[in-house]
Formats: structure tokens, sequence, C-alpha cells
């Protein structure tokens, strides 16, 4: 098997260490040797070949190992358990709410993962295997994976946090079109990671509820607290997502004010002038018989009028106190 379809090959020695083995030792590993990690990258067509014909697995466990996309969840299947999870895609260039998923399967022997895109937390997990504090078990494997992809959350959380919070302060400054945009597209995002982190807090859960016999007491205290840290995420996720929908019902308020005051400075100079026109107009047709029409003071005496029916207006609008 190529480079690029088997990912990370790992022999787990038990004192937070691990051997790198190639693919011709993992052919020759027996339960014996201890517990086994492989890592693949299931777009490869020899993963596949692999999975369903050489490995071992249950049918229904290899379709789910390659599969192009899965919910997350968790199963437990004989003696072991089937975890699909997500991840906040951490990589260059890319959208957080983009979410990378990281199947595995894993029994008393040996762990099979696979993914389609590159998971820091999978990185994690080798470099603390290269430095001796990596997971010595399978349950401590467990663990650990999940405990990576929900510690990786928490930059991107305190990020949206950061950005409800420069939003809320230049919303009273300003309505301009990239507040509105910025605004969006962070009800987008959290809308996003809240419908892709709600199902992945119930596999967690299911983990340290439903206890599987690879998991001790202490592993189980651990998973609930991995379990309590995403719960919190999505707590912050929904808080982020209410102040969204409040800053923007208070951009939509501040435009409509904005606009009803326009319109009503400009029904206010209308309902002036519109008399105005009235008599200007009736004066100005080209008919025999304009009153004033042969007396040199007749357009002093009809501004006056006008003045007068202003005054007369203005006067009437601020007792009724319409301005």
């Amino acid at each position: 098997m190529n480079s690029e379809a088997l990912i990370h090959a790992f022999l787990l020695i038990g004192d937070g260490y691990a051997k790198s083995l190639s693919w011709a030792e993992v052919q020759t590993w027996k339960p014996a040797d201890g517990v086994l990690w492989l890592h693949f990258l299931n777009t490869e067509p020899e993963v596949s070949t692999w999975m369903h014909n050489q490995s071992g697995l249950d049918p229904l466990v290899a379709d789910v190992l390659m599969s192009q996309d899965s919910r997350p969840r968790t199963t437990a299947i004989h003696d072991g358990l089937l975890i699909a999870l997500r991840g906040v895609n951490l990589n260059p260039g890319a959208d957080p709410e983009d979410m990378v998923s990281i199947r595995l399967w894993a029994n008393h022997e040996r762990i099979v993962s696979t993914r389609r895109r590159s998971l820091l937390s999978v990185g994690d997990i080798v470099q603390q295997l290269e430095t001796g504090k990596g997971p010595k078990n399978v349950a401590d494997f467990i663990v650990a994976i999940t405990d990576r992809i929900v510690m990786r959350m928490s930059d991107t959380v305190d990020d949206l946090e950061d950005q409800m919070g420069e939003i809320e302060e230049h919303v009273l400054a300003e309505t301009s079109n990239s507040i509105r945009n910025d605004l969006s597209n962070l009800r987008r995002t959290t809308i996003s990671l809240r419908r892709y982190l709600s199902p992945q807090r119930e596999a967690l859960s299911r983990l340290h509820t439903d206890p599987h016999e690879l998991f001790d007491k202490m592993h189980m205290l651990r998973m609930r607290e991995v379990s309590d840290r995403l719960l919190r995420h999505i707590e912050d996720i929904d808080e982020v997502r209410d102040r969204a929908s409040v800053t923007h019902e208070e951009l939509v308020s501040r435009v409509s004010e904005d606009l009803n005051k326009r319109m009503y400075v400009l029904s206010i100079v209308t309902t002036i002038f519109l008399p105005l026109g009235f008599f200007t107009g009736l004066l100005g047709i080209n008919v025999g018989g304009i009153p004033g029409s042969d007396y040199s003071g007749a357009f002093a005496i009809f501004v006056t009028i006008l003045i007068v029916l202003v005054t007369m207006q203005i006067t009437f609008f601020k007792w009724r106190k319409w301005f």
C-alpha cells in the first residue's frame, strides 16, 4: 500500500510512545505485539479493497469507514466501537464551519481510522506519541482524539465571540453594508456549526452514559469532561447566534427608523408646499379673468398671502406637535 493511502501506522507500546510501522510490518502484526493504529486516506481505491477484503472488519464497519460523509455517532458492534466525529476545519484558507470528519473502529487489539481531509487533531495525537505523552491503550486513544477535536474548537468559538463583540460595538455607530454582511456571515457560521455539533454532543454523551467494556471508570470521567466541554462550546455558539439575531433586529429597526424619519420630513414638506402649488398653479393658467392681472401690486399681495398661509400651517403643525 502506498504512502498516500496509509497515512499513519503505529504500534502503541504502552508507555505513551508508539513505534512507526511500514506496511510490510503491519501485515505481519499480531495482537500479542500490542495495539495497532492504522490511519488511512479513504479516497484511495486500494484502501477500499483492503477494508472490504483483507481487514477482517464487519462489512457494516468497512462501509462506514469508507463513506464519503457520515453523521457523528457512536455504535457498539460486537467487541468494538464504531465512532464518527467531526472537527472544525482549521486548514489554511478553509472555512471553520466546513467540518472535517474522522471515522474510527476500535476494539481491544487495534484501531482503524479514516479521513478525507486533514484533521489537525490527528496530528496532535501523532506528536504526543512521538514525545511519549500519547495514549497508552485503546480507551486512552479514543478519549485523546475526542478531547483534541473538542479542544481545537475553542479558538473558533472564541473568535466567533470576538467577532460578535466587534459588530456590537460598531452597530451603534454605523449601519453600513459591510456590517450587515459580516453579521450575516457570522449567523451563517454559527448555524452551520450548531447543526454539526448537536449530533456530536449526542455521540459523546453516549460514550459515557452507555459504558463500553473498553472504558474503565477513569476513562468514563474523562469522557464526561470532554462531553461537558463540547456542551459549553455549543452553548457559547447558541449565545453568539442569539446575540447576532438581536443585533440584526436592531439594524433592521434602525434602518426602518431612519427611513421613517426621512419619509416624515418629506411628508411635512409636501404638506406645506401642496397648497402653495395649488394656488400658484391656479393663478398660472393662461385664461382670461385672472384676478390682479392688470394691477401692479397683485404679485406682492399674492406672495404675502402665501407667506401667511405657510405661517399658519407651521403654527398648526407645532400646535399638533407634529414636529
